[in-house]
């Protein structure tokens, strides 16, 4: 159940049976050679949708920009100041709670922007808190991270062992693939296995990483890998949110 496809209607309906919603967020990034500026956002999408679809549950529209200011030196790639971020989220988490959501489930797909969204429900709660009034709707807000759940994991491991790296990565590309072969790319990667470190501005990461990937072979990317994490990373999200959902 899609929201931007729903009418007003629709979802005060929703609103009887369910408090919850799916968030998708991401990133507008470069992905290396053969991976999609879209990944990070296309990811959680892609599997927020098919979660939705299991468990008829809401998704709300993918939050495709993040805090991503250190990929800016590779054309193509957009970013939120960290500030930025913090107040678009608190921004779409307070116009749900104004409906009545109670259960806020952000699906991430970009490292970057874990600490930036943690950062963002510390100032959603401190608002509750110090306002010091009951009538305000209760508000929790959940991150999870769709490369980091369990099943994931195992099969990115089995799938690509050492090759997984933490940048435009082939689990991440491959489920792009899936999404859309219409977009798979065919590049040599040159090394075979990008180089690993850390990164401070765009400039730095640039000249450490100059073709994007960190620590990757994405070229072992695959529309049959990706389907396959997106078959687990559906069981694992699908279970997530249910717990999540019984939070009080």
């Amino acid at each position: 159940m899609l929201l931007h496809l729903c009418t007003w209607q629709e979802i005060e309906r929703y609103l009887e049976r369910s408090k919850g919603v799916i968030v998708p967020i991401g990133s507008t990034e470069q992905h290396g050679p053969n991976g999609l500026i879209g990944t990070d956002a296309i990811c959680p999408e892609v599997i927020a949708r098919g979660v939705g679809e299991k468990i008829d549950t809401l998704v709300a529209p993918t939050l495709s920009i993040g805090m991503a200011q250190h990929h800016l030196g590779f054309p193509g790639s957009v970013s939120f100041r960290p500030s930025t971020l913090i107040a678009v989220v608190r921004d779409v988490v307070q116009s749900l709670a104004r409906h009545g959501f109670e259960h806020c489930y952000f699906l991430n797909g970009h490292g970057g922007n874990i600490a930036t969204l943690s950062a963002a429900f510390s100032e959603v709660y401190a608002e509750n808190s110090f306002s010091g009034s009951k009538n305000r709707s209760r508000i929790r807000c959940k991150l999870s991270q769709w490369y980091m759940a369990p099943g994931v994991k195992r099969l990115s491991a089995e799938l690509f062992g050492s090759s997984e790296g933490s940048h435009a990565t082939p689990s991440e590309v491959s489920l792009t693939y899936f999404a859309y072969p219409d977009a798979v790319k065919s590049v040599t990667m040159s090394p075979k296995l990008a180089p690993t470190g850390a990164f401070y501005d765009a400039d730095h990461y640039r000249s450490r990483f100059p073709d994007g990937r960190i620590g990757s072979d994405p070229s072992l990317a695959s529309i049959d890998a990706g389907r396959q994490l997106y078959e687990a990373a559906i069981e694992d999200v699908a279970r997530d949110y249910k717990e999540f959902l019984k939070v009080s």
